[in-house]
């Protein structure tokens, strides 16, 4: 049996199985977040969204971003990012400098200290990501998911994930 969920009285209506879908996608990214977190923080004392800037930040040029960009990149509020960096940046692994062009501008720069660390967590994120999804899924379902994904988050520069 369908049943259609409306939001309000302008509001597009839902059908049950689409609702639940969506419930489902987002089951599944809490999920698979939460055990990276855990693994992440048990074997290296790194907590995911850490982990996921000081990535950031080693795969860009000179191994810095301005803050602006890197709250861009990463899923976190200017705040929340702030407020990392500063945990970063007394653990030695981030440092920040000023922008030379903008005087009120900063880049977040990834440390050696910080290299070492994310070496380290490397192994540790990668392994997850492959117990949580990639051997979940056989090759033709990882296609259709790459190409679901490029659908609903199309790249800026046209590039899309390899399907």
């Amino acid at each position: 049996m369908t049943v259609t969920v409306t939001a309000g009285e302008s509001g597009e209506a839902i059908s049950s199985e689409e609702l639940a879908v969506w419930r489902m996608l987002q089951r599944a990214q809490v999920r698979i977040t939460r055990v990276l977190e855990t693994d992440l923080l048990v074997e290296h004392d790194l907590a995911l969204a850490s982990y996921d800037v000081l990535m950031q930040l080693s795969e860009s040029p000179d191994r810095r971003l301005r803050m602006n960009d890197l709250a861009d990149r990463v899923l976190l509020s200017r705040s929340g990012l702030t407020r990392l960096i500063d945990r970063l940046q007394r653990d030695g692994l981030v440092e920040r400098e000023a922008c030379p062009s903008d005087a009120r501008g900063l880049f977040a720069v990834l440390t050696d200290g910080g290299a070492v660390r994310l070496a380290e967590a490397t192994p540790t994120y990668l392994r997850g990501i492959r117990a949580q999804f990639l051997d979940v899924l056989d090759a033709g379902e990882l296609r259709q998911c790459a190409a679901m994904l490029n659908k609903l988050f199309p790249a800026p520069d046209g590039e899309e994930i390899p399907g």
